[in-house]
């Protein structure tokens, strides 16, 4: 979705959830002009939208009560989009997503034009989603947050560290970041005067504290990028240090790049620095290179892997 559609959505939103808006707070809730949001107003008025200027030194806006809100207008690649959403929302980390996704998909199709629900359709009928394995979260809590978030108010949950601690948080959301199976909140702890991804699958009753506070700047491009710089950064419980007979550019089309560290030796030889809480996973993903390697540290590592192949010799025999 372009800027201009996305800040539309988000203009509607902030207009359906409260009784009036004063301009100037509109443009700063958006971060644009007073210019730029007189011009969304009309083009919401454009598509059928009573939106009502309210008079006043400072002007405002407002959603006319009782008014029968417009068909949702869609042109064909916006359909196509929603639908392809909409499957992939099938195999998503999010409880009790996929009924809701398919019901959704079911609803949007009976209202596209025939030409579009036959293109639709063939996509639904020639797609498949493999479930994605490992933790899920719950709606309800990634709809708390993100409301916390656009009202500038904190948010209170429990908390299970990864040591299986637990703990309680009150924080200044920033964003929701899904990265792979996991969503992680990117959030200021006051407590601890620093930024800090919190894991949503860990989190427990979340809600606003009412407590407001001003959007800080995060010290990184986006809120993707810190996720990805504290994953890389998190120590691990095993710390692998490993020489892999294999040159470099071999290695490093094989083993992801947010999981360790490639130093080149020579032209057939390199050292891989990785690391992981679970010895298991550690393993595993070393003999998927499917090349020689020799393990210097942690000791536990060596082990598991002797006792491993000593297992798959007595399988093979």
């Amino acid at each position: 979705m372009g800027d201009t559609s996305s800040r539309l959505l988000q203009l509607l939103s902030l207009l359906q959830g409260r009784r009036d808006w004063p301009g100037d707070e509109l443009a700063g809730r958006l971060e644009v002009s007073g210019r730029t949001i007189r011009r969304d107003i009309e083009r919401l008025r454009s598509l059928g939208y009573p939106v009502e200027s309210l008079t006043g030194p400072a002007g405002g806006y407002k959603l006319r009560a009782g008014s029968a809100m417009p068909p949702l207008l869609v042109d064909d690649e916006e359909a196509i989009a929603i639908a392809v959403g909409l499957r992939a929302a099938a195999g998503a980390s999010v409880s009790g997503i996929e009924e809701t996704a398919v019901r959704a998909l079911v609803k949007l199709e009976q209202v596209l034009p025939a030409h579009l629900r036959r293109r639709v359709s063939a996509l639904g009928q020639a797609t498949f989603t493999l479930p994605i394995a490992g933790p899920r979260v719950e709606p309800q809590h990634l709809t708390v947050i993100a409301a916390a978030w656009r009202d500038h108010e904190r948010v209170r949950f429990g908390y299970t560290r990864r040591d299986g601690t637990d703990s309680r948080r009150e924080v200044e959301p920033h964003a929701l970041v899904n990265y792979g199976s996991r969503w992680y909140l990117v959030a200021w702890d006051p407590a601890r005067e620093d930024w800090r991804t919190f894991r949503v699958d860990r989190i427990r009753r979340p809600a606003s504290s009412g407590v407001r506070f001003k959007p800080r700047a995060l010290p990184a491009q986006n809120a993707a990028a810190y996720v990805q710089q504290s994953i890389r950064g998190a120590p691990n419980r095993y710390e692998a240090l490993v020489t892999v007979h294999a040159p470099a550019a071999h290695v490093a089309g094989r083993f992801p790049r947010h999981a360790g560290s490639i130093e080149e030796l020579d032209a057939n030889t390199c050292r891989l620095r990785t690391g992981d809480d679970d010895l298991r996973w550690l393993g595993l993903r070393l003999a998927m290179l499917d090349v020689d390697f020799e393990v210097h540290e942690p000791p536990e590592l060596a082990e598991h892997l002797r006792a491993l192949a000593a297992r798959l010799v007595r399988a093979a025999t």
